[in-house]
């Protein structure tokens, strides 16, 4: 870093249209800030995955209307990096039976495995839901 120049914040949040092209986008912006932060890359790509799974989700079930934006927010923590994706849909997220010949509907499945933490709750403004999860970090990181 530069002599004078500020740390990047440790708080960090982009609003994305309800868009294909934005869960492309948000692990573009994801890996960039991780690099920024000094993530170690097996955490960043974790996070980078499980990212594009509720970006994913938020997309394709958030039936809200159009200009409805996705909202996806990074915290670093001494020990945890949260990440956080709402949208404007009331409805919980509910993990699915896929089947083996399924293309999609493992996301949940990944998200409890991969994740360390995991949650979801109303916004605490608005309306919609945030889907989070949280992985530690190792001593040192960020």
């Amino acid at each position: 870093m530069v002599e004078g120049t500020p740390p990047p914040p440790k708080d960090i949040q982009w609003l994305l249209p309800r868009h294909s092209r934005s869960v492309g986008r948000s692990r573009e912006l994801l890996r960039d800030q991780a690099r920024a932060w000094k993530i170690p890359d097996d955490v960043a790509e974790t996070a980078v995955l499980l990212l594009s799974e509720l970006m994913t989700n938020a997309r394709k079930h958030a039936r809200v209307s159009p200009g409805r934006e996705i909202s996806a927010r990074c915290v670093l923590g001494d020990e945890l990096l949260r990440i956080e994706v709402s949208d404007a849909s009331d409805e919980p997220p509910r993990p699915r039976d896929a089947s083996p010949d399924d293309e999609s509907g493992r996301g949940l499945v990944l998200l409890a495995a991969l994740a360390d933490e995991w949650g979801a709750h109303p916004r605490t403004r608005g309306i919609g839901k945030t889907v989070w999860f949280a992985l530690k970090l190792p001593p040192g990181a960020g």
